[in-house]
């Protein structure tokens, strides 16, 4: 039996017959938008109101109104969350209107907090005003090391070490994160040296690693392939009575071992990282393990992976994408193609990733039969190719030295985008430069028109074409690769030292 879906009108009216409501107490949307607000938390109003610009002020001031209590804990932990969930707005107006209210009691701890969002809203250069006007008894080692936090972010290595060395000499420098921070921004710029003699001095004044300073050296020297320090650091790891080995420790060690081509010791890590999955981290680590996996060339290994995240794991759009871009790896396609079908089968959230890391895949080997009968399968599913879509196809038939179909593609492309996204200009330079050695001339107009309706800023590229050679053009179009970033590189984004509670 199909169950029909009311409009909130229709259903009012119906519970009006239903209990023969008097007309002086008729229900109305706003009767059971305002019951259905007072039978919310403070926490459920806020996380409801996914907008970013909608503020939160009105919210909270609502929530006063009406009388109800409100605590600087409660509010803490929601600014938490928010900031977890990556909405720094809405915490910033939190903290900016607790600031404003006499009845919460505030620690330094808030106004670091505040600092930080500032930064992540504003950028660093209002967070400098906003230390700059604190006054003396707030500048303590939290709000100073907030400040160098800002600064570590944002990539601002002479600010950073301004700010550490100030810390040093009001003993300010006296926590763990506070390093950690610095040995994240120097591992950044790679200067293992300045690595070298942070550890040090935290040895020295007896600040203790944790999982996130390891972490942090470990893939440095993975970063530059320092073998010999990495395994000595892992040594010290496993020695340590306040460091519980993870599996992300060895994953990070198995990526060195790959880079610098030793894969029989990376097999016996990343076999050693397996021992050592908690359930809660499953899905993360078996995404990483199949990538890595299949960079050995180890399809069996790849293969049990899946049946087991297949098995344990709740399934994701990134966990099909993972695999898909596993087997490409080991040049499956046929396989990529069988795990796309079961994600099409299964998947309830539509994601042009998958089909478009396909589509690429094809287009690299030539297949562009292929490419063109999945463009074809996404327009009969309701599915609309979208501009990256046909920038694959575009650059596979200029691959393909096909640029009657590479033009015909790179206008699809073009009619797709949205005003302000991302174009391929290799792809463009070379079909303007075909045009051009053709003397078409109207269909150079037609680009610029479509370039102009759709919102682009494309005047550069037309100042290119006056003076690009075809032999330019075609060597910047082998160094470009539209698929870049389609890969599914987890392991890279889990290799990097998580953040720390700034709380």
């Amino acid at each position: 039996m199909m169950i029909k879906k009311l409009s909130q009108s229709r259903a009012i009216s119906i519970l009006n017959r239903v209990f023969k409501t008097e007309p002086s107490r008729t229900l109305t949307t706003k009767t059971i938008e305002t019951t259905s607000s007072r039978a919310t938390s403070l926490f459920s109003r806020i996380t409801k109101a996914h907008d970013p610009k909608v503020s939160m002020i009105p919210v909270l001031d609502q929530w006063v109104e009406e009388q109800r209590s409100i605590s600087a804990e409660e509010l803490r932990r929601i600014i938490r969350q928010l900031r977890k969930f990556r909405r720094s707005r809405h915490a910033l107006q939190i903290s900016q209107w607790m600031s404003g209210k006499s009845f919460l009691d505030l620690s330094s701890a808030d106004v670091a907090i505040q600092l930080h969002l500032i930064s992540k809203v504003h950028g660093v250069k209002q967070a400098e005003d906003f230390y700059i006007s604190l006054p003396i008894s707030s500048k303590d080692f939290r709000t100073c090391g907030a400040l160098l936090v800002c600064y570590a972010d944002a990539k601002l290595l002479d600010k950073a070490e301004a700010v550490m060395q100030s810390m040093r000499g009001l003993n300010y420098m006296k926590t763990t994160l506070s390093y950690n921070v610095m040995l994240k921004l120097y591992s950044h710029f790679k200067k293992l040296d300045k690595l070298d003699s942070l550890m040090q001095e935290m040895e020295d004044i007896d600040i203790k690693f944790n999982k996130f300073t390891y972490n942090t050296l470990l893939n440095a020297y993975a970063d530059v392939l320092d073998i010999d320090q990495l395994e000595k650091l892992l040594t010290k790891m496993e020695a340590d009575p306040l460091v519980t080995m993870d599996w992300n420790a060895y994953v990070v060690a198995t990526k060195g071992y790959l880079r610098s081509g030793n894969k029989v010791k990376a097999l016996e890590s990343l076999k050693k990282s397996e021992q050592l999955v908690k359930v809660s981290s499953r899905k993360n680590a078996y995404e990483i393990y199949m990538t890595m996996y299949a960079r050995m060339g180890n399809k069996e290994d790849v293969q049990r992976i899946w049946k087991m995240y297949k098995s344990h794991c709740r399934f994701y759009n990134l966990g099909y994408l993972c695999m898909m871009s596993s087997l490409a790896k080991m040049d499956d396609l046929d396989g990529a193609q069988k795990v796309y079908d079961e994600w099409e089968v299964k998947n309830t959230t539509f994601d042009n990733k998958l089909p478009n890391f396909l589509i690429s895949a094809y287009c690299k080997k030539g297949l562009m039969e292929k490419a063109e009968s999945l463009c074809q399968r996404l327009l009969k599913n309701g599915n609309e190719p979208n501009t990256g879509t046909w920038t694959r196809v575009a650059f596979g038939y200029q691959k393909q030295k096909q640029m009657e179909k590479a033009v015909e593609a790179l206008n699809k492309s073009i009619l797709a985008s949205e005003p302000g996204s991302k174009l391929y200009f290799p792809v463009l330079d070379t079909c303007l430069i075909y045009l051009k050695e053709r003397g078409d001339l109207d269909r150079i107009e037609h680009i610029k028109r479509l370039l102009a309706e759709r919102g682009h800023d494309y005047a550069h590229v037309f100042e290119r074409l006056a003076t690009y050679s075809k032999e330019e053009t075609n060597a910047n179009l082998k160094t470009f690769d539209p698929n870049e970033g389609d890969e599914y590189t987890l392991e890279e984004d889990l290799l990097e030292v998580g953040e720390e509670s700034r709380d």
